[in-house]
């Protein structure tokens, strides 16, 4: 029989916003960006640190559209880069001043321009003088990019395999794009030679440092609204969707509106990651947006756990942090090593270094807990009087 003396309010404490092992996880890994790398690191090895969590923010994404919604889309790089090349375009635009490009044949327009006869800047750079407009753009871009793309595969049920192989074609068409429109894009060379934010020198050891911490504070941000979501209704939907999609279309839900917003919300966080990559490294090319970037990304994601917030944070840092220390050592053997990975952990660990957590460390830590608990308190029956 139910208990009928429960209030509405104690079932809101049966689902809390995060529980109490992901308030550490949480805690754990504000402390080791905020504290332990900072503290350790010097300022060449923190900026790169700070590269790796850019990509952090792409694998985030990824857990919200593949993890919870089983959208798995090998493309997010075109989102990374979209958000990568909006800001770098109002970078570039205010390291283009007239007196920084006299000696150009037309002043006030960036350099790759004026090497191919380009004597005007073209109209869709224009807004990009704005900041305000470009945070906006970085934003509301991929996000109408994503909307169309989700929109047009998911209302005829494109999903899986082919939606996946749609995706990667997308990255491939835009990088051949980006690539062909050398005199509005900068090319293969990408947009280069990036030096202040509005008037402010990003291109120092300092300014690195703030960046880092800038990088660091979204990423938590971006982390909390995700739990946001997972724990929501919304977030439920996106689950009982993934494992039964017909049972929630039969149930009188739009899954197709479902897919788009996960899509959508994951190109966001893409775009924003690509933003900070731009901020973070100083330029921003078309080898961030191709397939091979996009499969790297995915594998972030798959390293760390595809189910886990937190999972794809450390999988992102962890094989970032290999492909560094692999390239400076073995350089050829990289590729063959990221694939083995990858391998590995389909095979052996299908839920990345998260489901190891939780199959092997958890339950020790929760049986530690439990046993520092006290006990509780027996009373005592009263003597008879």
């Amino acid at each position: 029989m139910p208990d009928m003396t429960r209030s509405p309010a104690s079932n809101v404490h049966d689902n809390p916003f995060m529980k109490p092992m992901e308030w550490i996880s949480l805690a754990l890994l504000a402390a080791v960006i905020f504290l332990v790398l900072p503290m350790l690191l010097d300022a060449f090895r923190l900026n790169l640190v700070g590269k790796y969590l850019t990509y952090s923010f792409v694998a985030l994404g990824l857990v919200i559209c593949w993890g919870f919604g089983g959208i798995l889309s090998l493309g997010q790089g075109v989102f990374f880069g979209l958000g990568g090349y909006l800001m770098a375009m109002y970078l570039k635009l205010e390291a283009s001043s007239i007196e920084n490009t006299k000696i150009q044949s037309t002043p006030g327009i960036p350099d790759f321009m004026d090497w191919n006869q380009i004597t005007a800047l073209p109209w869709f750079w224009k807004p990009f003088t704005s900041l305000p407009f470009t945070i906006l753009a970085v934003l509301v871009v991929p996000a109408l990019f994503a909307f169309v793309i989700g929109t047009a595969m998911f209302r005829r049920r494109v999903g899986g395999t082919y939606f996946a192989i749609i995706t990667q074609a997308i990255a491939a068409i835009l990088t051949i794009l980006i690539v062909g429109q050398q005199g509005y894009t900068g090319g293969i060379n990408g947009i280069t030679d990036l030096r202040t934010l509005h008037g402010w020198d990003i291109r120092t050891d300092s300014a690195h440092n703030i960046l880092y911490f800038v990088n660091g504070g979204l990423l938590v941000a971006c982390i909390l609204f995700a739990q946001y979501v997972k724990r929501s209704k919304l977030g439920r939907i996106l689950l009982a969707m993934r494992d039964k999609e017909d049972r929630v279309r039969f149930s009188g839900y739009q899954v197709a509106s479902f897919k788009t917003f996960a899509f959508c919300l994951a190109a966001v966080f893409a775009a924003i990651g690509g933003a900070m990559f731009t901020l973070q490294v100083g330029f921003m090319s078309p080898s961030f947006v191709g397939i091979v970037p996009s499969i790297e990304m995915v594998i972030y994601a798959a390293v760390g756990g595809r189910l886990s917030l937190f999972g794809a944070v450390w999988g992102t840092l962890l094989v970032n942090w290999a492909k560094t220390t692999f390239s400076e050592s073995f350089p050829e053997l990289w590729l063959f090593g990221l694939g083995a990975l990858f391998i590995a952990v389909v095979l052996a660990f299908p839920n990345g270094l998260a489901g190891i957590y939780r199959t092997y460390v958890e339950p020790r830590l929760t049986r530690r807990v439990k046993a520092l608990e006290p006990a509780p308190a027996v009373a005592l029956p009263h003597a008879a009087e």
